[in-house]
Parts: C-alpha cells; sequence; structure tokens
C-alpha cells in the first residue's frame, strides 16, 4: 500500500534550461515536502542521471537547446523497456501536448505555472508509478515462489510416482489439483495434463465441504480415516471404486492435502457374489424365496402411497415330478432353466419374477388402481401359451402345463406372507379344476375367469367344428359410384348363442395366440369366395383381409397367402391386406421384406384404422403401401368439427402426394360422403352404402350396382345457394319466399347440425344465420364453418343486438356482414346480391350459361 510518506521520499529531476523554472520547481516541490528533488538545466545529462538515481518522475521541459524533450524520452526508452516512462513534460504549446503523450510522456502541465495543478498531477503520477514498482516487485516475488514450490512439488512427484496407488495433491487454498501419481493416470485413464484441470469435486474425490473441512486443522482427517467413494474414468467408461485416506500437509508457506487412493474393485465384486448368491437361486439366476418377499414388501410399501393394487401369481408346473423321475434330476433342472428364460420373456420389465422352491415359480405384477384383473389374465395366458412349445431335454422332446394361482393387493391381503398363502391356494383350485388354467382367490373374480376359460375352450373348437363365417363389407368409388371392393369381417356362430361380433372374441383370440390359425384361415376363405364370385359371374371384387401384428410377427404370412392363391387359382391383384400401424412398426426390417415380397407377388396393401397409431412419417414413405384408411374417429363428426375435417383433408393430401389411395371407414349419412367426395377421398365404406353381408347377398349388391352405379351428383359449383339457419320455422319459410324469386337455390335449416349437414351436401355461397339459437349461437356456428368453409360469405340476421359479440366475431372474420330483423326485404336482398357477387369476384367469374337458374332446394 503506497502511503504518503512514501510519496514524500520518492526521487524526482526537474530537467529545464531556464534556471528561474527549476528554482521555482525546486522551490514548490520542497515547501511541499518532497524530499529528494534534484535538477538539471542541461538535458544531455537525464540520461544518465536516471541510469544511477532511477527518478521516480522526471519533470521535463519540451523546449531546449542541444536536445529537446522528445530526443530525452527516446534517450529514456531503453532504461524503462519492461516498465512505465515517468515523465511529466512541461510545455507552453498546446498543439504539442498530445504529440508528447504518444511520445511515451505520462501526462503535461502548461506554462505559466498553476500551484494546484502542478502538484496535483506530479502527485498522481507519483502514486501510479510507485503502484507500478509495487506490482512488479510482487510479482517477481510470486515467480521465486512458484519456483520454490515446483522443486518440492518434483521431490513429491518421485515418492508418489514410486507407488501404485492413486495419490493426488490438491491445493488447501484454492481447492485445485497441484499434481497426481502415474498411478493415478494408469487407474483412471486420464493424461497427467487432464487430471490437473479437473477440479477434484468433479473427479469425485470429495464433496466442496468436506474439502473445506479437510483444510481446518482442528478438523483434519486422520491418517487411518478411509472413505469409499467412486472417481471419474476417461472416456465416459464408468466409475472405480476407491477408499481414500486423507492427510493435511504443511510445507513452508503453502498448505495442501494429500489423497492416497486404493482400487477396491475386487473386494466390491466379491461382496456383491456373495450377496448375489445369498439372494439368487443359483439353477435359475431368479430371485430366490428370500429375495422375493423383500422385493414384494416393498411394492407393497409403495402400493401404500400411490395407491396401487398389486397382483402375486403362484404358478407350479403339471406333471413336473413325473418328467424329473423319468428323465432324471440332470434333464429336471435344464426344464427348470428353460422354463425361467420363457418366463421372463412374458412380463414387463418391471414386474419380478421368483423362484420359491422345486418348480414353484411366482410373480409380482403392479398395476395403477383403475386396471382391472385383465392384465393378470394377460400375463397367465402369456405363460401358459409360452408352455404349448415342447421343451428340448438334449433331444428328448418334453410338454408341460401350469396351474396359475392369483391373489390381489389390497382386496385379499395386505401383508407379503398372507397374499403369497392365497395365490398358492388359488393354484391349488386351479389344478383340481384339471390343469392348465388358473383362479383368482376372490370369488368374484373367479366367476369372471370361468367366462374366459370357457369363451377360449369354445373358441379353440371353433375352427375345427367350422363355425367361423365371413361376411362381406362393400367399398364405394367416390369417381365412378361403383362397388370397388370389399372387407372381410369374421363372425362367429356359436352353438347355442347365434352370431357373434368379432369385438366379443377377437380379443381373446389375441391374447391366446388362435389368431395366427384363424387369420391363415381367413385368407384362405376368402381366396374360396373369390373363386366362387368368379364362377357366379361376380367378378373383380377385390377382397380386403385384416392382418394382426401377432399373425404378421409369428404366422408365415407370405405363405398362407401364396398357398390359398394357388389352391384356388384366385389372381393375386384380387387380395388386398389391411395392417394395423402396430402391425407395421412391430419388427421393421421383418415388415418391410415381407410386404415388399407380396407386392412383387401383387397383392395390395392397405394400412388400417391410420392416424391413431405411432408409426413415423419417415418410415412410412418406405413401405410399399398402396391405400390408407381413415380411422372412424375421424369420420364420425367430420361434417361438425372442423379438426375431424383438417385432419382427414390432411391424410388424403398426404396419401396422395405419396401416390396413395385413401379409403375413410365408419361412413354414415350422405352428408360425410359428400363431404368426402369434395376432398377428393377415394373409396368409402360403412352403414349409410351398405352393412356387412353374406356372400350371397354380396353378390346380388354387386351385380345390381354395376347394373346401376351410384352416381356422384352432378357438379354445383355454379349454382348460386344460399343457406338461411334459423330456429324459427316462420322466418324460414319467410326468407325462402324471399329468395326464391332471385332464382337462387335456397336450402334452410332449423338447427346448426341441419346447417352443417348441408353444407357437406351442397356448395354453399352466401350464409344466412340467426344469432340466437339453442345449442350453438350464430356466431359460434359461423365460427366453426369459416374454419370448414372459408370461402363462404357469413351474414348475421338477428333481432339481437349484443354489439361486443358481433364486433368481436367480425374482427376474427367469423362473419362478412351483421342485419338486424325486422328487415326490409328489398335492403336485404340487395345486400345478399352484393354477397353473391363478393363472392364471384373473389372466386368466380359466375357463368350462368353452365346451370339452369331456375334449380332450388327446399
Amino acid at each position: 500500500m503506497i502511503s504518503p510518506s512514501d510519496i514524500r521520499r520518492a526521487r524526482i529531476l526537474v530537467v529545464d534550461d531556464e534556471p528561474v523554472n527549476v528554482q521555482l520547481l525546486e522551490f514548490l516541490l520542497k515547501t511541499t515536502g518532497y524530499e529528494q528533488v534534484a535538477s538539471t538545466t542541461d538535458p544531455r545529462q537525464v540520461a544518465a542521471l536516471h541510469l544511477q538515481h532511477r527518478f521516480d518522475l522526471i519533470i521535463l521541459d519540451l523546449q531546449m537547446p542541444h536536445m529537446d524533450g522528445f530526443q530525452v524520452m527516446e534517450a529514456l526508452k531503453p532504461m524503462e523497456r519492461e516498465s512505465w516512462l515517468p515523465v511529466l513534460v512541461v510545455t507552453a504549446e498546446p498543439d504539442k501536448k498530445l504529440a508528447a503523450l504518444e511520445a511515451g510522456a505520462r501526462d503535461f502541465i502548461g506554462k505559466p505555472f498553476d500551484t494546484v495543478e502542478v502538484l496535483t498531477r506530479i502527485r498522481n503520477l507519483l502514486e501510479v508509478r510507485l503502484f507500478h514498482q509495487e506490482s512488479r516487485e510482487h510479482g517477481a516475488r510470486m515467480e521465486r515462489k512458484v519456483r520454490e514450490r515446483t522443486a518440492e512439488l518434483q521431490r513429491f512427484r518421485g515418492a508418489m510416482d514410486a507407488t501404485a496407488d492413486a495419490i493426488f495433491l490438491v491445493d488447501a487454498r484454492n481447492m485445485a489439483m497441484l499434481d497426481v501419481s502415474d498411478g493415478a493416470c494408469r487407474m483412471l485413464g486420464f493424461s497427467r495434463e487432464a487430471l490437473l484441470r479437473i477440479d477434484p469435486v468433479a473427479l469425485g474425490l470429495a464433496e466442496r465441504a468436506q474439502l473445506e473441512r479437510y483444510t481446518d486443522a482442528d478438523a483434519a482427517p486422520r491418517e487411518h480415516d478411509i472413505v469409499e467413494t467412486e472417481l471419474l474414468r476417461a472416456d465416459g467408461q464408468g466409475a472405480v471404486p476407491v477408499e481414500i485416506s486423507w492427510k493435511l500437509q504443511q510445507l513452508d508457506q503453502m498448505r495442501m492435502l494429500i489423497a492416497v487412493a486404493r482400487d477396491i474393485s475386487e473386494r466390491l465384486h466379491a461382496a456383491q457374489r456373495l450377496k448375489h448368491m445369498s439372494n439368487y437361486d443359483s439353477l435359475t439366476g431368479l430371485p430366490n424365496r428370500t429375495l422375493f418377499f423383500q422385493t414384494l414388501r416393498d411394492a407393497i410399501e409403495l402400493a401404500q402411497d400411490k395407491n396401487w393394487r398389486i397382483a402375486v401369481l403362484f404358478i407350479t408346473l403339471d406333471r413336473f415330478k413325473i418328467i424329473n423321475d423319468s428323465l432324471g434330476p440332470a434333464l429336471g433342472d435344464e426344464l427348470l432353466r428353460q422354463f425361467s428364460t420363457r418366463l421372463v420373456r412374458c412380463v414387463r420389465l418391471r414386474d419380478t419374477i421368483g423362484r420359491l422352491g422345486g418348480d414353484e415359480f411366482a410373480l409380482i405384477l403392479t398395476t395403477t388402481r383403475e386396471q382391472k384383473e385383465e392384465e393378470a389374465v394377460g400375463v397367465a395366458n402369456a405363460v401358459r401359451e409360452a408352455l404349448r412349445a415342447p421343451f428340448d431335454l438334449n433331444g428328448q422332446q418334453a410338454a408341460l402345463t401350469a396351474s396359475i394361482g392369483i391373489a390381489m393387493y389390497p382386496d385379499d391381503a395386505l401383508d407379503p406372507g398372507t397374499l403369497v398363502k392365497y395365490a398358492d391356494v388359488a393354484m391349488v383350485r386351479a389344478r383340481e379344476a384339471g390343469r392348465d388354467g388358473y383362479r383368482f382367490f376372490t370369488a368374484g373374480m373367479n366367476e369372471q375367469v370361468l367366462a374366459r376359460l370357457d369363451l377360449e375352450l369354445a373358441l379353440r373348437s371353433a375352427l375345427d367344428g367350422e363355425q367361423f363365417e365371413l361376411h362381406y363389407q362393400p367399398k364405394l368409388d367416390l369417381n365412378t359410384g361403383r362397388v370397388s371392393g370389399v372387407e372381410a369381417l369374421l363372425r362367429w356362430r356359436r352353438p347355442g348363442f347365434g352370431l357373434i361380433y368379432p369385438a366379443e372374441f377377437v380379443p381373446v383370440m389375441e391374447d391366446t395366440g388362435m389368431v395366427v390359425r384363424v387369420g391363415a384361415w381367413i385368407v384362405d376363405e376368402a381366396c374360396r369366395q373369390i373363386a366362387a364370385w368368379n364362377r357366379q359371374g361376380v367378378r373383380d371384387v377385390r377382397v380386403a383381409v385384416n392382418v394382426s401384428s401377432r399373425q404378421f410377427a409369428e404366422g408365415d404370412l407370405e405363405g398362407d397367402i401364396r398357398a390359398a392363391l394357388q389352391k384356388h387359382k384366385v389372381e393375386p391383384g384380387l387380395l388386398e391386406l389391411e395392417l394395423t400401424e402396430s402391425a407395421l412398426m412391430s419388427n421393421f426390417e421383418h415388415t418391410i421384406q415381407v410386404l415388399e415380397s407380396l407386392k412383387a407377388l401383387g397383392i395390395r396393401i392397405a394400412i388400417d384404422d391410420f392416424g391413431t397409431g405411432y408409426s413415423s412419417l419417415a418410415y412410412l414413405k418406405r413401405f410399399p403401401i398402396d391405400k390408407l384408411k381413415i380411422d372412424i374417429a375421424f369420420v364420425r363428426d367430420i361434417t361438425t368439427n372442423p379438426d375431424d375435417a383438417a385432419i382427414a383433408l390432411a391424410i388424403i393430401s398426404m396419401a396422395h402426394s405419396l401416390h396413395m389411395q385413401v379409403i375413410a371407414e365408419g361412413v354414415e349419412s350422405r352428408a360425410q360422403m359428400a363431404l368426402l367426395r369434395r376432398y377428393f377421398c377415394d373409396e368409402i365404406q360403412g352403414f349409410h352404402f351398405a352393412r356387412a353381408l353374406p356372400p350371397d347377398e354380396l353378390g346380388k349388391l354387386v351385380l345390381e350396382n354395376r347394373a346401376q352405379p351410384s352416381r356422384p351428383a352432378a357438379d354445383d359449383r355454379n349454382v348460386q345457394t344460399l343457406l338461411v339457419v334459423d330456429d324459427d320455422v316462420n322466418v324460414l319459410a319467410s326468407l325462402h319466399r324471399l329468395f326464391r324469386r332471385d332464382n337462387y337455390r335456397v336450402l334452410t335449416a332449423a338447427t346448426p347440425a341441419e346447417g352443417f349437414e348441408l353444407l357437406a351436401l351442397y356448395r354453399v355461397q352466401v350464409i344466412l344465420c340467426d344469432q340466437r339459437m339453442p345449442v350453438m349461437s350464430g356466431t359460434e356456428f359461423l365460427s366453426k364453418v369459416k374454419e370448414m368453409y372459408p370461402d363462404t360469405i357469413r351474414i348475421i340476421l338477428s333481432g339481437y343486438t349484443g354489439v361486443e359479440t358481433v364486433l368481436d366475431s367480425i374482427n376474427r372474420g367469423a362473419i362478412y356482414r351483421f342485419y338486424t330483423k325486422p328487415w326490409n326485404d328489398n335492403e336485404l336482398r340487395d345486400n345478399v346480391r352484393l354477397a353473391f357477387r363478393h363472392y364471384w369476384l373473389t372466386h368466380g367469374p359466375y357463368d350462368d350459361r353452365k346451370t339452369p337458374r331456375d334449380e332450388r332446394v327446399a
């Protein structure tokens, strides 16, 4: 720190060729306390004097004979090359002040002298000069300390590198790494330079608070205190478990922490092996009885907090003792290993499987409160299905079944022991009922189980008993009005129950895997029916067959199709496959390979229920798809819901851009069909055209349709059409009479729903709508119309004068004009005529030669 005494003792040299100026400055400086003031009138002596005395400040006149001030500064610069030129110039010429500063001077004073200014500038420059010298001396001291510390660290490094343990030296002042041993580099895979750049906390040596505690001499770690932690490895290769001992070391003026880390990986691995052996079954690798009950106890505690349900499945292998006794314990153990592998594949990752002993296994399934018992049923069926394939025991085939008991938390019990006991009791009931089945401990659940088992058993005999049949729902080509094909829909004529629809039994077939065998039958039956229709003269009817994801993944779909086509001598182009998005994405590469083979054969491929699955558009373009099928969820409200209409239009546009056709399913009204035709949808199917029919009735419908196709309505784009929407039928009648004289086609609707239907059926240019209607106001109706039919001219005609609502609708663009009731006939006719004129100027021109003017619809 610079003190006033330091400034008074500063060495000052006054240089001026005028003695009077020298005397004046010397007097001024000495009388104000400066103790070491020297002077000269010969500028040629300045460099030598400064070399001898190293002045802290040189007050230098610029205008001097023999050698001016600029030349003096040039002579001084070699002496202050790495420092700071301590020159204060004196000049009476203002234009030379800037030049002096550029030459190296630090400040200037003018002539004649101002005493206060001179003293102030001298003091300021002396403070800066002294600060500069002090900083340079401090830097030199620091450099010496660094060299000394480096020598000490080098002595430490020699000792550190002689041990195999990892040693880290940490600066106790700033917690930065000082040095590391070769053993640390080998252990962690870092270079020495990289380790020195890593923060000790980030490396894992200790937390920041621990390091600060270690630096406290009173709380410093003792050599026998050992901490276990993990140190970061290079290249993200995990971490190395170590035990670390710490010591605080004082070296001269430096304190540092010494950490010695020893790799304990082998010791931990040995402990883990011992723990694994105590908790896992040595034969199957599954959790043993002890770990299973501990896991179940933890699951119950979590379920209490989350309000979840838990299902425990107790599984025992039927007839295992017979196989074990006949084939020997070695093959019996192999059978248990193979079964445990199949069991693991039947459950989710978060579920737990355990071997309780012998041939007894158990599962823990965690579900939410809303989920029913179907999940436990699904897993039980998956386990039973996994057993259906025989086991290969060193060349000997063994077939097994399982009996499964199910108990539920909290319905049946609240503690692990009771829950497993009840599941065991239910398993005994299942085995007593005839094996290869499952039972719930709760009686009410058993009723559902028995009903499902009864349905499952009936389904297994349905195919062999020829109880299945196909009905066919026709598809209508919207461009030609002709039947373009049919979809084959499965029906089950169950004895004693009549005709059963797929929703009641297909999920069971999916769960049990029977859908693969039934799917092959459907392909064969569809081809047989195509051949039968051809013989009856009903030709060129393309049949679409639904393919399940399990049939696609587990069955030989391509082989089944080739065999059916060859057996019934059917052209491949008459067969179409409909696959869901989930079926396509289940095995992407396999799917592409099979579809390309079928496409090369001539089979057409369609995606069913498009828009409800999860397929990526990037994947979609790689599939050889011919057709997209819009799901009924987007068709049901297509005439009234702008979002559904926008989705349907987007699917159609996207499909056409990818050179695919589009079919909409679930079309149940003429309005839906008309709007889809307007969106350029290719085909439709649904109750509006026809329900699914037996083969004979379908054949008659196709022949009748071909004789008289369902022709599309005539193009009405040039018919001037006005839609009037009002819940008052008297108003509708009056407006119909009023506008009929102007030769418009006038459509009237008493409700917004009826208005949406007419908008779908006809091309409307102008809409006149009442504001106050039940269910939906006029502005709400027209806001939706704007989204679905943005080209229309929309007008409110109402006795209600809610200005804010109307202005808001106009500002949002939903309304073109607002007129009040009662109206003036002539003015209203003129305004509607202007609305039509505005429409045709925007979207026209209108050509009245194309359509007769007298066409009207009431």
